[in-house]
């Protein structure tokens, strides 16, 4: 009996044994481990990563996800495709086995960067393309125009003058106001203005005319000669080839004058890298628009042609000028009444009368003119340096006015204020007068032939407010003219610094009663 009990306790546990290694072996054979929930490693994702392509396009985690999604690790491009290599080729793209049954689509190249668009032919209108023969001598009037239509209808368009080719033009005028905006007027060729008297009529105020527009601008390295000698030269009757053919068509030409090129009630005008020569009267005018830049500019006529200004403007703002070169007859800036916001510098003047403001109130009119500064210009040879110019019996008021930074080189008198202006004889004496103010002179240096400041000012309405820093003016004796001292009358303000020569005759201070300006000069 007891052998029996130890047999069948030995039994039993030699069971227990066997049972045990029997679970142990099931849970391997069937794949269970305790760790099944952990993430794989780095290591077993490579190795998957190698596994036949049956069943590659399934290790994203997904299960069934598509052979056209990108490898997670492959970089997406905004576009939402994957980026490729330097090779060209998509190398995180997973391949498909041939058994899938699956053809992947080839890889497309990124977009290229975006660039400016460079502009259509569509939105370029050739003056050559409208029948315009550039010869020098047929009237391509008709062709200029045929462009412009069609350009006005074409926002950003742009009407080309090629280079290399002269086109005669006659009085033509490039209209909005229901143009498109921003035309751009590319002028690479010349334009020369028309000879025969019968063009011009009994005479017209402009040859080129942009009028109405919104963001015009004229650009290029073109030239527009207005052939002014024709208005110029006049017959001489001891001459003996004065019956000639040239001679007669001059006789005919009108009295009253165009100006070259004129812009009229436009906005946003721009005028750079051009030149104009010979105009008949005034190069470049500006009446009436607001947002004008005038740059790299060349203006050139001679000395002697009779009122050819270089640049005219008037009832105008927002207007600079700089980095020009002006040579003519008379202003190579004149500033006109219902001016403002006006910068002028970086300008070379010479030959000519200077840089003025005015004549302002002829006609007993009444005229403003605010916030001008002129500096850091060069005037060689002018008449006049920098200017304020008014008519007896007018009204208004010149003010806020900045002469700065003026090198002027043989100059006749280079500090000038007059309203007693008057281009005749004579003219009647009025009591009213546009009333002057604030006026600052600095750094204006150089030599004068005549006289080196001249302030002639009236009585009823004194200038005031004027303002002497840094002149250094020495006289340079001309045989043709006669040296004279500083004069002034009734011209009010101060000397901040010594003056060269002296100008003692300025009053220090205001006028008497500090009353200056009246109610009609309030502007």
């Amino acid at each position: 009996m007891r052998l029996g009990l130890k047999g069948l306790t030995f039994l039993l546990l030699l069971v227990l044994l066997v049972l045990c290694s029997s679970v142990h072996l099931s849970d391997a054979r069937s794949g269970k481990h305790w760790n099944h929930n952990r993430a794989p490693s780095t290591s077993l994702l490579r190795g998957k990563g190698k596994a036949k392509g049956s069943s590659s396009h399934k290790q994203n985690g997904k299960g069934n996800q598509s052979p056209y999604q990108p490898s997670p690790i492959a970089p997406v491009s905004p576009g939402g495709s994957p980026v490729q290599g330097r090779g060209g080729q998509g190398s995180t793209m997973p391949t498909p086995s041939s058994r899938t049954g699956y053809t992947l689509p080839p890889l497309q190249p990124p977009p290229p960067p975006l660039l400016p668009a460079a502009p259509s032919q569509d939105t370029v209108f050739n003056v050559v393309d409208f029948g315009a023969k550039g010869d020098g001598v047929t009237d391509d009037t008709q062709a200029f125009e045929a462009a412009w239509a069609a350009a006005c209808k074409v926002e950003a368009s742009t009407v080309l003058v090629p280079s290399e080719l002269e086109f005669v033009v006659g009085p033509i005028s490039f209209s909005g106001p229901y143009c498109k905006p921003n035309i751009l007027f590319q002028l690479d060729g010349t334009i020369l203005a028309q000879t025969s008297a019968r063009v011009w009529g009994s005479g017209l105020l402009q040859w080129l005319e942009f009028t109405k527009l919104t963001g015009i601008a004229i650009q290029g390295s073109g030239v527009i000669n207005g052939r002014g000698q024709e208005w110029w030269t006049y017959s001489d009757p001891n001459d003996d080839d004065d019956n000639d053919a040239f001679r007669v068509e001059l006789d005919k030409m009108p009295q009253i004058k165009p100006t070259a090129l004129r812009f009229y009630g436009s906005s946003n005008v721009t005028v750079t890298g051009i030149t104009i020569v010979n105009s008949s009267q005034c190069h470049l005018k500006f009446d009436s628009c607001q947002g004008v830049m005038v740059h790299d500019l060349t203006i050139s006529s001679p000395e002697n042609s009779p009122n050819t200004d270089g640049i005219h403007l008037q009832n105008s703002r927002e207007v600079s000028i700089h980095h020009t070169n002006m040579a003519c007859g008379d202003d190579c800036v004149s500033i006109q009444t219902g001016c403002s916001d006006i910068n002028i510098h970086n300008v070379n003047c010479g030959p000519g009368h200077g840089i003025s403001i005015g004549g302002l109130g002829r006609y007993n009119t009444k005229a403003c003119v605010s916030n001008v500064t002129v500096r850091d210009v060069n005037m060689f040879k002018t008449m006049n340096g920098v200017r304020i110019k008014t008519w007896q019996g007018g009204s208004g008021l010149v003010q806020g006015i900045r002469f700065s930074n003026i090198q002027v080189s043989e100059v006749q008198t280079p500090i000038i204020i007059d309203q007693f202006y008057c281009d005749k004889t004579s003219c009647r004496n009025q009591t009213s007068a546009v009333a002057v103010s604030g006026v600052q002179y600095e750094n204006i240096r150089g030599t004068f032939t005549i006289k080196p400041a001249h302030f002639a000012c009236s009585d009823n309405s004194p200038c005031s407010e004027i303002t002497l820093t840094g002149i250094q003016l020495k006289p340079l004796i001309v045989p043709q003219f006669h040296l004279y001292n500083p004069f002034c009358w009734q011209a009010f303000g101060q000397l901040y610094t010594p003056t060269v020569p002296p100008i003692p005759c300025l009053q220090i201070g205001k006028p008497a009663g500090n009353s200056v300006l009246s109610d009609g000069d309030v502007c």
